[in-house]
C-alpha cells in the first residue's frame, strides 16, 4: 500500500527558523546583561587579600621582591613561550592587584602558578584607598599623632583610633572642597563678571573709564571680595594643613616602609576579618559612593555622580525638545497635509534621517546650534565675553548637546506618534464631529489622549537611543570632568551653556583613554552596569505612565 506523505504547512519552516533567530538574539543579550551586572556589580565586594611568596629561583618579582601582597582579579591560561616540537605547553597563571602604585608603578601583574611557592591570607593586612595612586596593601606600624605621640599597631585601640583620625580627615576634606567649590568659587564667578565689565568700560571709555562712578563702584565691590578671598582661603589652607598632621606608617610584605598621612586615605579596612554581614555593609557603602561621589585620579577612582546627573538632565531636556516637534510634524502629517507626492517624500525623508550615522548630527549641531546660534547669542547678548574672547553659548554646552540628541530622535517620535493617530477608530472621530467639535477640538480633546500611550512608546524609544549616543556629544558639550554641575544653587540655577559629563562618554574614556586600562576596567563594568540601570529606571517610569493612559483611554488600539 502507499503511505500517503504528511504534508508541512506552507511557511511553517521560516516560522521555526525566525522563532530559532528570536531565542538565539534574546539569550545574547541576556548572556551580555549578565557579564555585566556580574562583572559590575562584584567591583563593590570585597576580595581576600593574599601575601603571595614566590619561588627563590623564579623569574618573576614584585618591585624586586618575591613576597607582595595581593587580591586575585583574573585566572587564565597562559601559552608558553617556548613552542616545543610536540605541541603548545599551557599553564595556569593569576592576575593580582597588587595596589602600591606609588612603590611599584604598576597596580596588576601576571604571574605563573608554577612560579608561586605559597599563598596565605594574613588578617592584618589592611587595604588603603588613598587620594593618589590608587589603593595601598600593607601592614600597618604606627600612628605618629602631633607633639611626637606614637601609638603602636600593638595597642589595643589602634584600629579604633586609625578609623577616628580618618573620619577627622574625611570630615575636614568635606569642609575645605565646599569652601573652595561653593564659597570661593562664588566669589571668582563675581570676580569674573566685574572683570569683564570693567573691560566693556575700558573699551567703551578708554582712559576716561576710571573716572566713571559705576568702574568706582564696581573697584569697590572687587576690593571687598578680594577681603573675602582671603580669608576664605586662609581657613581652607589651615583645614589642608590639619590634614598633614597624623602620620600612619606602615610597610608591605617585603618589609618596605612607608609613610602617608592618615588624611590622605578616603577608606581603611581589613577584608580577611569581614564576615559576611560586614561584606554585605561593605558592599552596600561602596555602591552609595559610587553613585555619590565625585570622581578622581583620571576617572578611575572615586564615584561617577556628576556623569550620572549629566546623563539625566541631558536626557530630560532632550525629551521636553523632540517630544513637541515630534508631536506636531505628526499631526501635521497625518491630520492636516494632504496626501500627495510631497507628503511621501517627507516621510521617505524622515525615515532616511533615521538611519544617518549619530556622528553627522554631531558636526551639524556643532555647526548649526553651537557656531550659529551659539555665536549670535553672545554677539547679541554676551559682548563683554566676546572682548575677552570667553564664549557663552558659542561652545559646547547641555542645551547644544540636548537640541542634537533630540533633532536625532526625532523621526523615531513623528514615526510613533503618526502610527498612534492612525490606531485611532475612525468611528470616534466621528462621533466627535458629529457631536459638533471642530477638527482641532476633536484632535486635541479625542485623538491625542487616544493616542497618548503609542505617543510615549515613541518616547521611551527616543529616550533609550539618545542616553546610550556618545559620538555626537563629543563635539557639543560632553567633556571628561565637569566639576561644576549645570544644575546648582547659583542663579540662574540651570545653566544650560555649561559643558557636563555623560556615563556613554566615561566609558569611551575609561576604556579606551585612560592612562592604566588593567586599573580602569572594573569601573567600565561598574558603568556600564549603572548606564543600563539608569536607562531602563527612566524607560520603568515612560512605561508605567503609558499603561495608565492605555487604561484610561480603552478605545486605542495602542
Amino acid at each position: 500500500m502507499n503511505q500517503s506523505k504528511k504534508e508541512i504547512p506552507a511557511g511553517e519552516p521560516l516560522v521555526w527558523l525566525t522563532s530559532m533567530g528570536l531565542v538565539i538574539g534574546v539569550t545574547m543579550v541576556l548572556y551580555l546583561l549578565w557579564i555585566i551586572t556580574v562583572n559590575g556589580v562584584t567591583v563593590f565586594w570585597p576580595k581576600p587579600v593574599y601575601e603571595i611568596q614566590l619561588k627563590e629561583d623564579s623569574t618573576e618579582h614584585v618591585g624586586g621582591a618575591k613576597n607582595f601582597f595581593g587580591v586575585i582579579t583574573m585566572e587564565r591560561e597562559k601559552l608558553s613561550a617556548e613552542i616545543s616540537g610536540e605541541g603548545n605547553d599551557s599553564t595556569q597563571e593569576y592576575q593580582f592587584f597588587t595596589g602600591n602604585k606609588d612603590l611599584y608603578d604598576f597596580m596588576y601583574k601576571f604571574i605563573s602558578k608554577e612560579q608561586v611557592e605559597k599563598m596565605h591570607k594574613p588578617e592584618e593586612v589592611l587595604v588603603g584607598e588613598r587620594l593618589e595612586y590608587g589603593s595601598a596593601l600593607f601592614l600597618p606600624v604606627r600612628l605618629e599623632l602631633p607633639e611626637g605621640k606614637m601609638i603602636e599597631k600593638s595597642d589595643g585601640n589602634f584600629m579604633a583610633t586609625l578609623q577616628k583620625y580618618l573620619k577627622e580627615g574625611n570630615h575636614r576634606r568635606e569642609e575645605f572642597t565646599s569652601i573652595e567649590k561653593k564659597d570661593i568659587g562664588k566669589i571668582n564667578a563675581e570676580m569674573e563678571k566685574i572683570r569683564i565689565r570693567g573691560l566693556a568700560l575700558e573699551k567703551e571709555h578708554g582712559e576716561k573709564a576710571e573716572e566713571l562712578p559705576v568702574f568706582s563702584k564696581l573697584m569697590k565691590r572687587q576690593e571687598a571680595l578680594e577681603k573675602e578671598y582671603i580669608v576664605l582661603e586662609e581657613e581652607a589652607g589651615k583645614l589642608r594643613e590639619k590634614q598633614e598632621e597624623v602620620l600612619l606608617v606602615y610597610h608591605t610584605a617585603a618589609g618596605e616602609e612607608n609613610t602617608l598621612p592618615v588624611a590622605h586615605f578616603t577608606d581603611i579596612y581589613a577584608p580577611n576579618q569581614f564576615g559576611m554581614s560586614d561584606k554585605a555593609g561593605f558592599f552596600v557603602r561602596k555602591f552609595w559612593a559610587f553613585l555619590s561621589e565625585n570622581p578622581r585620579e583620571a576617572n578611575m577612582e572615586g564615584g561617577i555622580f556628576p556623569a550620572i546627573f549629566g546623563t539625566f538632565v541631558m536626557t530630560v531636556l532632550m525629551s521636553i525638545a523632540v517630544m513637541p516637534f515630534g508631536v506636531v510634524a505628526a499631526i501635521y502629517l497625518r491630520e492636516y497635509a494632504k496626501q500627495g507626492f510631497m507628503v511621501r517624500s517627507v516621510r521617505i525623508a524622515v525615515n532616511n534621517l533615521a538611519g544617518v550615522p549619530s556622528i553627522v548630527f554631531g558636526v551639524f549641531g556643532l555647526g548649526f546650534f553651537v557656531y550659529l546660534m551659539g555665536g549670535t547669542i553672545d554677539s547679541i547678548f554676551f559682548k563683554d565675553r566676546l572682548l575677552d574672547n570667553t564664549p557663552t553659548f558659542g561652545t559646547g554646552g547641555i542645551l547644544w548637546a540636548s537640541l542634537t540628541l533630540a533633532l536625532m530622535t526625532v523621526p523615531v517620535v513623528v514615526v510613533a506618534t503618526e502610527e498612534a493617530l492612525a490606531s485611532v477608530p475612525r468611528g470616534v472621530r466621528e462621533a466627535s464631529l458629529a457631536c459638533g467639535a471642530s477638527k482641532w477640538q476633536t484632535i486635541q480633546r479625542i485623538v491625542l489622549p487616544a493616542s497618548a500611550p503609542g505617543i510615549l512608546t515613541g518616547l521611551i524609544l527616543a529616550m533609550a537611543r539618545g542616553a546610550g549616543e556618545v559620538a555626537p556629544l563629543m563635539l557639543v558639550g560632553v567633556v571628561k570632568l565637569a566639576p561644576d554641575l549645570p544644575l546648582d544653587m547659583m542663579a540662574p540655577f540651570l545653566h544650560m551653556e555649561r559643558k557636563f559629563m555623560h556615563l556613554g562618554f566615561h566609558i569611551y574614556d575609561l576604556g579606551f583613554q585612560s592612562p592604566d586600562s588593567e586599573a580602569a576596567k572594573p569601573m567600565v563594568f561598574a558603568t556600564t552596569f549603572l548606564l543600563i540601570l539608569l536607562v531602563v529606571v527612566m524607560n520603568l517610569f515612560a512605561i508605567l505612565i503609558r499603561n495608565h493612559l492605555r487604561k484610561k483611554y480603552s478605545s486605542a488600539v495602542f
